[in-house]
């Protein structure tokens, strides 16, 4: 009996001993990184304009009051010519003290009030006229002027269509080159902006007086390019 029990013993020593021995390590997966840029231009459909009305007064009070009734002449006539409610906001407003710094004790010459309001455009055809209709009705600066299109997620989708295919193609090209072929994609990535950086803010101020005769503003949106970045993995399957 007691041969037996250190037979028993033995035997699962050395079970025990076998199942510890550490197994080779596989060898990695080879894979082919790729990167690609894709990019589709988009004609701006849409409009954002900031028109703003500055007055000028002895008193703050003079001055808010001014501007209030020129801010009002120039949302009106915004409206009759088709600016409806939700595409009309206000953006900035302000009251402030004019200074005078002449070497001696600074002197308040009077008060600033600056109402600034944001229009969206959704006929980008009209911008030329609305800027002109506003500057006219009393607004004398317009802040900025930006193009965007309504269709450019749509746009986007191309290029980063554009953009994979590229980038797989170079993935092709080198498993090809190297005697193998492409296997399964293991990791797609992108980054860029979701939306392309507006056109050039356009900043001007222009006096209200002789605008109804002067030369309509002419605008030309021109077109955007929407850009996106790509990168991929896939395995690589050597050839045989």
């Amino acid at each position: 009996m007691k041969w037996i029990n250190a037979i028993a013993a033995l035997t699962m020593t050395v079970g025990a001993a076998g199942a510890q021995q550490p197994t080779s390590p596989q060898p990695p997966t080879p894979q082919i990184s790729t990167s690609a840029s894709g990019e589709t231009r988009v004609q701006p459909d849409r409009a954002s304009i900031q028109f703003a009305v500055e007055t000028r007064a002895a008193t703050a009070a003079k001055a808010g009051a001014e501007n209030a009734k020129r801010q009002k002449a120039v949302l009106d006539t915004l409206k009759k010519l088709g600016v409806v409610e939700g595409q009309l906001s206000t953006s900035g407003y302000s009251v402030a003290p004019e200074m005078r710094y002449d070497g001696k004790q600074p002197q308040v010459v009077g008060y600033v009030a600056r109402n600034v309001v944001q229009a969206d455009v959704r006929r980008i055809e009209q911008a030329g006229m609305l800027i002109d209709a506003a500057l006219g009705a009393g607004a004398n600066v317009v802040n900025s002027l930006r193009f965007y299109s309504s269709k450019v997620d749509d746009a986007r989708r191309v290029a980063l269509a554009d953009a994979v295919a590229k980038a797989r193609s170079d993935a092709d090209a080198m498993a090809r080159a190297a005697g193998g072929t492409l296997g399964t994609l293991l990791e797609l990535s992108t980054a860029g902006s979701p939306r392309p950086a507006y056109g050039e803010e356009v900043a001007f101020a222009r006096s209200a007086a002789g605008t109804a005769d002067a030369t309509p503003t002419p605008i030309d949106p021109g077109e955007q390019t929407i850009s996106v970045f790509v990168s991929a993995r896939w395995a690589f399957v050597p050839g045989r």
